[in-house]
């Protein structure tokens, strides 16, 4: 692990200690924690926004085929 030094203003400083003291960690390991999930859910999105722009656009067999409607697509008619 690396030790760093942060500078917060007093109000969050406060906050993130009533945070860490509620979860029973130190302040060190509650602001470690969340800049570690930060950085796993922005590599998440990003990981699925590759995905999405990889995927290859649905393109209709004939000009004559007509696109599926939205209650085709989800299958709502079972709903109503």
């Amino acid at each position: 692990m690396k030790n760093v030094t942060i500078t917060v203003d007093v109000e969050t400083a406060a906050w993130a200690r009533v945070h860490a003291a509620q979860r029973n960690v130190s302040l060190s390991r509650f602001v470690g924690g969340i800049l570690h999930q930060h950085m796993r859910e922005s590599g998440e999105y990003e990981r699925a926004m590759q995905r999405w722009f990889a995927e290859k656009p649905v393109k209709l067999k004939s000009p004559a085929e007509r696109y599926a409607t939205r209650d085709e697509l989800y299958d709502r008619g079972r709903i109503r």
